[in-house]
This record gives C-alpha cells, sequence and structure tokens, in this order.
C-alpha cells in the first residue's frame, strides 16, 4: 500500500508541461513537492495565490504566505497574490487545467463527496463546489477504505455531494482507477497489491483488461 507521499508522487506524474494546476487540502497539497523541475508548471490556490512552489524547511516559514489550507507555503519567482474574487474569476472561466481533490468517497459514475459528515460541525464548503463545477479534469488523491475498512469507492455516494460526474481519476493507497462511460478501469496497482485485493476493497465493480501493472517510483 502506498502512504500520502507516495499518493502525490503518482499523481505528479499526471501534471505536464504548461498546466495552472489547483491543489486541494490534505493529500493533494504535497504534489507541489514530487513535480520535476523541468516542467513549467504554475500552482494556484483560492485563497489567492499564482506560483505557489513545495512547503518551506523547517525555520523557513513565513507565516503571511499560506494556501487555501492555512499551511504555510514557498512561492517561485514571478509569484503572483490577488483578492479571492480575482482567484475564484480564473476557477470559473476555466483557466484552471488540473484540479487536484481529496474526497471522503468517489462514485462509479465520477461524483464526489468531500465537504461534509452530516452531524459534524464544518465552516463551509469552500472553494470546493466552484473547483469540481468549473475544472475540466479532476484527479481524487484518497485513502481506499475508511477506518473500519470499508470501501471509499462506492456505486453510489452516501454523503452529501459535492460536484456528480466530475471526477476523471482516482489515485488511492491501492490503485488508479479511471472514470469511464462503462464504470471504473483499474488501471495501475500499488506495489505488492493483488488485483483481487483491490476488488474486494471496492465496493463498485472495476473494469479490469489485461495485466494490471504495478505503479513505478523513481528510487
Amino acid at each position: 500500500m502506498l502512504n500520502k507521499e507516495q499518493i502525490a508522487q503518482r499523481i505528479a506524474k499526471e501534471v505536464k508541461d504548461g498546466y495552472y494546476v489547483n491543489l486541494g487540502i490534505g493529500i493533494p497539497t504535497l504534489v507541489a513537492n514530487y513535480v520535476p523541475e523541468n516542467l513549467n508548471v504554475e500552482f494556484q490556490s483560492e485563497n489567492g495565490v499564482l506560483g505557489m512552489g513545495p512547503f518551506p524547511f523547517e525555520g523557513e516559514e513565513d507565516a503571511d504566505i499560506i494556501n487555501a489550507g492555512k499551511q504555510t507555503i514557498t512561492t517561485l519567482p514571478g509569484a503572483s497574490f490577488f483578492d479571492s474574487a480575482f482567484s475564484f474569476g480564473m476557477i470559473r472561466s476555466q483557466k484552471v487545467d488540473l484540479t487536484i481533490l481529496g474526497a471522503m468517497e468517489v462514485s462509479e459514475k465520477g461524483d464526489i463527496a468531500n465537504w461534509k459528515i452530516p452531524g459534524k460541525m464544518v465552516k463551509g464548503m469552500g472553494g470546493a463546489m466552484d473547483l469540481v463545477a468549473s475544472a475540466e479534469n479532476i484527479i481524487v488523491a484518497m485513502m481506499h477504505t475508511n477506518k473500519e475498512g470499508e470501501s471509499k469507492v462506492l456505486r453510489e455516494c452516501t454523503l452529501p455531494l459535492t460536484g456528480v460526474q466530475c471526477v476523471r481519476k482516482i489515485v488511492s493507497n491501492l490503485a488508479v482507477m479511471e472514470v469511464t462511460p462503462n464504470g471504473l478501469k483499474l488501471l495501475e496497482r500499488a506495489p505488492g497489491v493483488s488485483v483481487e485485493k483491490i476488488v474486494e476493497l471496492t465496493e463498485a465493480p472495476l473494469l479490469i483488461e489485461g495485466t494490471i501493472p504495478e505503479m513505478q517510483f523513481e528510487s
């Protein structure tokens, strides 16, 4: 199984040169640490930052420079700062090429629930609904099961939805899956994890074609 850093490292392979990318709270924020230096990529945060870099080293944090999750960040040369209205204008006008979000649940149709558990206090949805409504390419970074070992990749989401049929790909600690018109297609498996184990821990049916390769990581 993958840890959170490895999930982020695998998702970083989906980032292409010239992309504008929005990173959600949680595992997605780690993706910036693994994008190859030779790629020209701009990371955007809905609180009003364009040009985020990796997380700062301990002792080098600047409390005035944060992302939407209130984590301290670094900025790259040429980075810019602006108000939230301008930031959401960028999102709503589809200037962001790739959005990477965490999720509590994802359905086989690409529905996502990532903002509320009934009965628990939350401050609000934040920018999640704008992101899923506007982005054409959404990748979800998540753990495959909850603390009870139950699948978070479902036929139908049970939690309040953030967006409907918007997720393109899911990268979990067990597998990489693609949302297709015919259902979820298993693309890759985590090192040491069998296809049978992934099927066992996934409520939604999986399309399996041929031999499923293991994810590859640089040593």
